[in-house]
């Protein structure tokens, strides 16, 4: 299913949890073109990236 719906709500709950401002979280998704398992539609995966800096 596409996310992009779903993006705002997932932003509203991460924020809190990262004491950060909606502003703040980056929210991306994007397609394989139909490469490997997930492309055929056999699987599915996520990929998490976080930059967290001390003031």
């Amino acid at each position: 299913p596409k996310i992009n719906p779903h993006i705002p709500a997932m932003k509203a709950c991460l924020a809190p949890l990262m004491k950060v401002d909606e502003d703040a979280v980056s929210i991306k998704a994007t397609t394989t073109e139909k490469l490997s398992f997930v492309g055929r539609e056999e699987g599915m995966a996520a990929l998490a990236v976080v930059l967290i800096e001390k003031d």
